[in-house]
């Protein structure tokens, strides 16, 4: 399924790949890479509130802000909720990224191989093979609870709508 008019990047509408998925849906399945190349799935999650931070690369300014927020976030969150990070940045990126920024908590993942994550969550940028900016905040069954697929991909997250909505599923 295509998708337009929903995300521009630098003002240049782009179109998404998947579904358009709201508040409510069940969290679709994934397949990434973790910065060792080994696969990650959705289910390796299984009963934990799951934030995750999508970023079309933690190259450029927005996208290094957004992964220090939510690692700022992460310190102070309980054991049953896991922030992830997905990009289509290749592992290897992934991993000097997170040793030279001090990214401890967030779990930083790659959807480059297959684009599974991009394309079953709906943030497959067509024109550009990267992924929309966005947040997902999904409870321990695997329902979504919150989303937002960032306008302009240039720009940051509503940080506090989400962390608003997370701590509201923090019992």
């Amino acid at each position: 399924m295509e998708r337009r008019g929903i995300v521009t990047m630098h003002g240049n509408p782009v179109t998404l790949i998947g579904p358009e998925l709201k508040v409510g849906d069940k969290a679709p399945d994934f397949v990434v890479l973790d910065q060792d190349m080994r696969e990650v799935k959705k289910s390796d999650f299984a009963n934990k509130i799951k934030v995750i931070s999508v970023t079309p690369s933690l190259d450029t300014p927005v996208c290094d802000m957004q992964a220090h927020k939510f690692e700022d976030e992460a310190t102070s969150l309980p054991e049953d909720v896991v922030v992830l990070n997905i990009s289509m940045d290749l592992p290897f990126a992934i991993k000097r990224f997170c040793t030279s920024g001090n990214i401890k908590k967030v779990i930083a993942l790659s959807d480059h191989r297959d684009a599974s994550f991009g394309t079953n969550w709906g943030v497959l940028m067509k024109e550009l093979r990267l992924l929309a900016r966005a947040v997902f905040i999904v409870d321990k069954d695997d329902t979504i609870r919150y989303l937002q697929i960032v306008p302009e991909a240039t720009h940051q997250p509503d940080y506090d709508a989400a962390l608003n909505v997370l701590k509201s599923l923090i019992k």
